[in-house]
């Protein structure tokens, strides 16, 4: 409720209402709201902090690394959360990620940093492009098991 009490003028009770509905809104149970980040989990408070974060209904989340140290079901869980509110909040979700599996599955569009040059296209586009280091990156041997799952299991959510 932090950013609520700071920058709201919102009464206790309608701050704890919206807390309650932001946290549900990431798969979070009520009670986990009273609890300190010791006693959460990785993944939990990851959704925690994205609840916070969408305390003020933004229009835009800034997400840095945002499956890393995940396990492979609770990354896979979170992509899916993220591209989820994207398209039912139309909130828009810049991230940084060297996540293959994240990036396979929940960007539409990508940025890379290559010989000092930033190249941003679509997916698809970059897995067309022939820079040698684009090709290994997308194409590479971990590359093929992100776009196999993605392919196999889900795709991309196609906002």
């Amino acid at each position: 409720m932090l950013p609520l009490r700071e920058y709201t003028e919102l009464n206790d009770e309608q701050q704890a209402r919206l807390a309650a509905l932001k946290l549900a809104l990431v798969g979070m149970p009520p009670d986990s709201g009273d609890k300190f980040p010791s006693q959460l989990s990785g993944g939990m408070t990851r959704r925690a902090a994205l609840a916070r974060a969408l305390a003020m209904d933004p229009l835009m989340l800034f997400l840095d690394e945002p499956t890393s140290a995940l396990d492979p079901l609770n990354a896979s869980g979170f992509d899916k959360l993220i591209a989820d509110l994207n398209r039912s909040l139309g909130v828009t979700v810049v991230m940084a990620t060297h996540d293959l599996d994240t990036m396979f599955t929940v960007c539409d569009r990508v940025a890379v940093l290559v010989d000092a040059k930033l190249i941003i296209d679509t997916l698809p586009n970059l897995l067309k492009n022939d820079n040698p280091w684009i090709q290994e990156f997308f194409h590479g041997s971990r590359a093929q098991g992100a776009a196999y799952a993605t392919k196999h299991h889900g795709g991309t959510h196609g906002n």
